[in-house]
């Protein structure tokens, strides 16, 4: 007998059948993972939706002289696809792991274990908001202003070395007798120490105080630093008002953007010569760039709104090389004065094959 002909369904058609049934059943399996993809793009001199649903402008200023501008400094974001309570599905995943634009990164580097979503987007909002003014402060200080920085006790770690010695809103006013200026010049004071005690001059409820502190000694990573166990806040009284207002983006990757926006506001000129700029970068009041994550998506948004340069930070070119979309141009930066630097040659139409990218190590 010919069983071909026996009207049963072949092997063929029973692959395709189990296939089938896996693929329907894996679209509803729970996923380890998320995915990230580019999100919108904004003009840090332009306008936002406000909460009312009216435009904002991104940058407003009041107490001083401000002036027209062009072109665009962008500041790029990043949009996760799933959390704890609904991860993306294996169907899904397989797509993203096809696109350039996206990644597919583990739940768990996204969402930590006990931390719900609510909880993760209060306190990329309470990154953002510490980012603004680190950015106004970076800005300010680029431009001469006063910006009247505080460094300020927000806790001491108990059985730390300054736990019943230091309070919160202690305003660290100088160590060993040098005045106080900012959290990072406090922290390499305190290395420099090597472990001596050190004299913090302190105002508690307006009185002034000194206290000794003996930092203790923390290894991680083969790296020693010294700590006395303190968490600390900058307080700022800037001269000028400046209001950054972007609602719906959390954590600090775009202050490096909005400080260029605010020094172009503040400036004569377009500090972009016209062009469409984007960026990223976390930064300081000092005007250190630092790292952020999901750049080679936030490459791909800025492409896709029209940039032709990208402001990376150096400490992210690793994952820059190699990623870089057709038609746009990645330009290396530690520092605002760096960045400024860029734009400089750009706004001038100079050589701007000359200005720093990223590269392999050791090319």
């Amino acid at each position: 007998m010919d069983r071909t002909r026996s009207g049963k369904p072949g092997l063929g058609v029973w692959a395709l059948i189990v296939a089938l049934i896996a693929l329907v059943v894996l679209t509803f399996l729970p996923t380890p993972y998320v995915i990230q993809r580019p999100g919108p793009v904004y003009d840090t001199l332009g306008t936002a939706t406000g909460t009312d649903g009216e435009q904002v402008p991104l940058i407003s200023v009041e107490g001083a002289e401000t002036f027209e501008t062009g072109g665009t400094l962008d500041l790029t974001t990043v949009q996760v696809v799933g959390n704890r309570e609904r991860t993306p599905s294996w169907f899904e995943l397989a797509l993203a792991w096809m696109d350039w634009s996206r990644a597919v990164v583990p739940l768990d580097s996204v969402f930590p274990e006990g931390v719900t979503t609510e909880q993760r987007d209060e306190r990329n909002a309470m990154l953002m908001v510490d980012s603004q003014h680190e950015a106004t402060a970076a800005a300010l200080n680029e431009l001469g202003y006063d910006t009247g920085a505080k460094v300020v006790v927000q806790e001491a770690v108990a059985d730390a070395p300054a736990d019943g010695l230091l309070e919160g809103e202690d305003v660290i006013t100088a160590i060993d007798g040098t005045p106080v200026t900012s959290a990072t010049q406090l922290r390499e004071a305190i290395q420099k120490a090597g472990g001596d005690p050190v004299a913090l001059t302190v105002l508690r409820a307006g009185e002034e105080k000194t206290v000794e502190v003996t930092p203790e000694e923390h290894t991680e990573n083969d790296v020693t630093t010294w700590l006395i166990g303190i968490t600390l806040r900058t307080d700022y009284d800037f001269e000028v008002d400046v209001t950054l207002q972007l609602d719906n983006v959390g954590g600090p990757s775009a202050g490096m953007m909005f400080a260029l926006g605010i020094i172009d506001t503040l400036t004569e000129g377009e500090l972009n010569g016209g062009h469409n700029i984007a960026g990223t970068g976390t930064i300081d009041a000092e005007g250190t760039v630092g790292p952020i994550g999901g750049i080679r998506q936030k490459l791909y948004g800025a492409r896709d709104a029209g940039a032709d340069f990208f402001l990376a930070p150096a400490s992210n070119c690793d994952e820059v090389v190699g990623h870089v979309p057709d038609g746009l141009q990645v330009i290396r930066t530690a520092t605002l004065e760096e960045s400024l630097d860029a734009l400089e040659v750009i706004a001038a139409d100079g050589d701007v094959s000359s200005l720093p990218t990223c590269e392999l190590a050791g090319s």
